[in-house]
Order: structure tokens, then C-alpha cells, then sequence
């Protein structure tokens, strides 16, 4: 009888046992799901962040876009996704070029542009139809297009990228500042090219000062001007500062007004950019934007500097591919 009781007194001890580990698993059991956050969470190396980079394809110059695209994939190991923007009618010939070349891997989205957006926003201009181009005004309208990211590079077209746009991206935008560009005068070893071949370098250059809206903003005429044609771009503070809207403005001021013209030297997309983002944008690394290849086919960098460059920007009117052109 004794024995009885004593072995009934430890199979309930050990039942008290079990069931202590049982509730004791339950409060401090960490479901497998939330594990795997805290592994996510303590190695931020393992997630690899997405880089939207956005390129205009235009009809008659879907190469040169194609060409830009290929030098950034091949430079970089970095998770590019391009955004490919275009007019309706050129949406199914970017996705065959992508599809029928060496860059069917890529990881990209065909966006189309509306260039109803722009109705009563562009006064018209011979002088160089060109730049009146709907998709020269995309990178006014980046929020609209791409939604989903915080931070997005554009390119122009006419651009060799040579070295990793993972440095690009990481570009620093300084608190309230919507977007990055390069200063047209932050490379002193081009300045005599500059004047050589007519270049402007400042506001003057842009805008017309006899127009009082214009010099009602305050702007030195000799104040270093940016080139638009590269932007590390910040959505939510774009956004949060209706920047688009600001630009529009200007466009729209411009037609009744003839405030700037492509008879001036960037020409009706750079200029609304120029009167808007004055004094609050970041700098880009300046080897990561050098420009004002194209403007003469005499003219000429150092073989050494454009091995050290970055990105290269055929933003004059000579470009690779309908004309003769150095740096090719």
C-alpha cells in the first residue's frame, strides 16, 4: 500500500512536471514566422534593396536608350529595375528590343507617358523642336509614374554609365531636399571648353531677365546653373512639396509670358527646373555626371578623364548616333 502511494505521488509530480513545460513553452515559444524577421532584421546585408533607375525610350532613338540600359546592367550587381517610360505608340517596340537582345534578363516595366498632361504647358518654338519632345518632361511627373519607391535615379537617354550605379543611388539628399543634381560649374577643367563653344553655365543663360516675373525671383543672373539630365530623386519629399505642381506653374507662365526659350541655352525642360528647385537641391558626385560631350565635334577630354568618369552625357546636339561625334 505504501508503495502504491509513493508511486502515485511521483507519476503526479511528473504530470505537474509536464504540464509546467508545457504552459512554459507556450509563453516563450517564438513562432518560426517571427524568427525569421529577427534573422531578417539582425542581417540587413541579406536583403538586397531594389534600385529604380527611369529611362526614356523615344521613337528614333529606342538605341541610344537601349544603350544606356545595357552599360548600367553591365556595370553593376546591384537589384536594378528599370523603368522603361514611353508614348503609347513605342510601348510594344521597347519590349521587343528588350526581349530580342541581350538584356531580355534585366528586370524591368514598360511605363507609358500621356502627353495630355502637357496640353497648354508648352509654348511652341522652331528653334529647336527637339527639346519640345512630350518624354523631355517625364522627370517633372516622377511621382505620378513611380509610386511605390522613396528614392529614384532618372537618366536622360543620351548617357554611358561606367561605373557602379549603386554609387549613384547612394547619393546623399540633404533634409527638405527633393532631389540631387550636378553644377554646371563644378568641373574647372572644362570651363574654357565652355566658353570655346558658346555653353552657358548660368541662369542667364536660361532665362530671359528683361521679363520682370523672372527677375522678380531674386536669382543672380550669374548664379551656377544644374543640368536636369541626371537626378537622385527623394518621392516623398517631391510629393510633399507639390513640386510638380510648381513646375507646371512655370510652364504655364512661360506660354503666356515667353519667359524662356530654346533659342536660350537649355532650352524649355531645364528651365522650370532651374526657377524651381533654386538653392534647395543636393550635389552629385561630379565624375558621376560628365556632360557637354556633344556640343562641338572638335571637341575634346582627356583620354585619362573619361576613364576616371563615371557617366558620361552627350547632352550637346552632336549625339553618337546621327552625327559625327568624339568620345564614341
Amino acid at each position: 500500500m505504501a508503495l502504491l502511494k509513493k508511486i502515485n505521488q511521483i507519476l503526479l509530480l511528473l504530470l505537474v512536471l509536464t504540464v509546467c513545460a508545457i504552459l512554459y513553452n507556450k509563453v516563450h515559444k517564438v513562432p518560426s514566422a517571427l524568427k525569421n524577421e529577427a534573422v531578417d532584421l539582425e542581417s540587413p546585408e541579406e536583403m538586397e534593396e531594389e534600385i529604380p533607375v527611369v529611362i526614356c525610350a523615344a521613337a528614333g532613338r529606342m538605341g541610344a536608350a537601349i544603350a544606356a540600359i545595357s552599360s548600367i546592367y553591365s556595370n553593376t550587381e546591384a537589384n536594378v529595375l528599370f523603368y522603361i517610360v514611353g508614348l503609347k505608340n513605342t510601348i510594344p517596340h521597347i519590349r521587343k528590343w528588350i526581349e530580342n537582345s541581350k538584356l531580355k534578363e534585366i528586370k524591368f516595366k514598360v511605363v507609358e507617358f500621356n502627353p495630355m498632361v502637357l496640353k497648354g504647358k508648352i509654348r511652341q518654338d522652331a528653334a529647336r523642336p527637339e527639346l519640345l519632345q512630350p518624354l523631355n518632361f517625364v522627370r517633372f511627373y516622377l511621382p505620378l509614374l513611380i509610386q511605390k519607391h522613396e528614392k529614384v535615379i532618372y537618366l536622360d537617354d543620351d548617357i554611358i554609365v561606367q561605373g557602379d550605379i549603386q554609387e549613384l543611388y547612394e547619393t546623399k539628399l540633404a533634409p527638405g531636399h527633393a532631389a540631387a543634381f550636378s553644377d554646371d560649374c563644378d568641373l574647372p577643367s572644362t570651363h574654357e571648353m565652355v566658353r570655346s563653344v558658346g555653353m552657358q553655365n548660368t541662369y542667364m543663360g536660361f532665362l530671359d531677365y528683361r521679363k520682370q516675373a523672372i527677375r522678380d525671383l531674386g536669382i543672380s543672373p550669374s548664379t551656377c546653373s544644374f543640368n536636369p539630365g541626371v537626378i537622385v530623386a527623394n518621392m516623398t519629399e517631391w510629393k510633399h512639396q507639390r513640386l510638380t505642381k510648381q513646375l507646371e506653374k512655370w510652364m504655364q507662365r512661360n506660354v503666356e509670358e515667353n519667359l524662356y526659350s530654346s533659342t536660350l541655352g537649355g532650352g524649355v525642360a531645364t528651365s522650370p527646373m532651374l526657377i524651381v528647385f533654386h538653392g534647395k537641391y543636393s550635389a552629385i558626385n561630379p565624375m558621376w555626371h560628365i556632360r557637354h560631350l556633344g556640343w562641338s565635334p572638335d571637341t575634346r577630354y582627356s583620354e585619362h578623364f573619361l576613364q576616371e568618369a563615371k557617366l558620361l552625357h552627350w547632352n550637346g546636339r552632336y549625339k553618337p548616333w546621327d552625327y559625327p561625334s568624339v568620345h564614341t
